[in-house]
């Protein structure tokens, strides 16, 4: 697992080009859970929070840091499905358009004095299910077995032959 991690981080930190395999990807999002949760505990026990968020300095700074080689990993998962990397920014231009919607509609219901939970359901309930659909497709996405062989992003990272080079290389 530690592998896996320092070569997202260390050799591929802000990488777009090529493809991660499902254990680079998900390896490095367990290894990320769980330094992650080190740090919030961390926070917490030197009193590190920030206002009355769970998150702190330590884990706040640690998630800045991992963002762009999380963005970049993601990009390269769905480059081994053969599926565009662009997807992942589609997916955040739209995530962001539907917080905003949320907010609007949300504040409008507070703004025009008729408060009641139907009208602020509405207003949630869409985009929170669309949210959630789009999440689920991901997933299945990043779970999804690579394609076998070269494609349009690169050669196949399960390729037995290239291991094997790899390592014959090396120790010369």
């Amino acid at each position: 697992m530690i592998e896996w991690y320092k070569k997202v981080v260390l050799e591929n930190y802000a990488n777009f080009s090529g493809r991660a395999r499902r254990s680079e990807y998900w390896y490095f999002v367990l290894a990320n859970m769980i330094i992650g949760i080190l740090l919030t505990l961390l926070d917490s026990i030197l009193g590190l929070k920030l206002g009355a968020s769970n998150s702190g300095v330590l884990s706040g700074l640690y998630n800045l840091a991992m963002f762009i080689p999380s963005l970049a990993v993601s990009v390269r998962r769905l480059h081994d499905i053969g599926k565009s990397g662009k997807l992942i920014l589609l997916f955040y231009g739209i995530l962001i358009i539907l917080v905003i919607v949320m907010i609007v509609s949300g504040f409008s219901v507070l703004m025009s004095g008729n408060f009641d939970m139907s009208s602020l359901g509405i207003s949630f309930f869409g985009p929170i299910l669309l949210i959630l659909a789009m999440s689920i497709w991901f997933l299945i996405l990043f779970c999804t077995e690579g394609e076998h062989g070269s494609n349009k992003y690169g050669p196949d990272p399960k390729n037995d032959a290239s291991e094997i080079n790899e390592i014959g290389t090396s120790e010369l």
